[in-house]
């Protein structure tokens, strides 16, 4: 008995609208940071590298400790720090950060624009239809 209630509170939680909404958010927001990755791995950073010497930017790295090689075979590999891939990553975060600022920016006002395009109340009626309006209601009354 207690099974059925778990699953029925979990089917009634995984069904409302905010849940739904929310994973469609997600997917969309993981698909759109494929783009945005590769945006900046594949368009931005190849003509920064070549702005800074042709470097390709995930490939710089300092190297704290080389690789030990012995007889033609590494035998330990080499400790680096690659500041690179945190550039690039740094770069991927910035431009997603920016481009859903702007869309939170629209999504935003465009609901502002809807609040105040609702129409205002109507004018309160004149003394003239006020007195229209008494005397409809003296002649019915009669």
């Amino acid at each position: 008995m207690k099974k059925s209630t778990l699953l029925q509170e979990f089917k009634s939680f995984a069904l409302k609208g905010n849940v739904v909404d929310m994973a469609v958010g997600v997917i969309i927001g993981s698909a759109f940071g494929k783009i945005v990755s590769s945006l900046v791995a594949d368009i931005i950073m190849p003509p920064i590298g070549l702005l800074i010497g042709g470097v390709n930017s995930t490939d710089l790295k300092w190297v704290m400790k080389p690789a030990i090689v012995e007889n033609g075979e590494e035998v330990a590999a080499a400790v680096t720090l690659n500041y690179g891939n945190f550039l690039q990553v740094t770069f991927d975060f910035l431009i997603i950060a920016f481009s859903i600022f702007l869309f939170v920016r629209l999504i935003s006002r465009l609901t502002t624009r809807k609040k105040t395009e609702t129409p205002a109340a109507p004018p309160a009626p004149t003394k003239e239809e006020m007195l229209l309006t008494e005397i409809r209601d003296l002649l019915k009354s009669k």
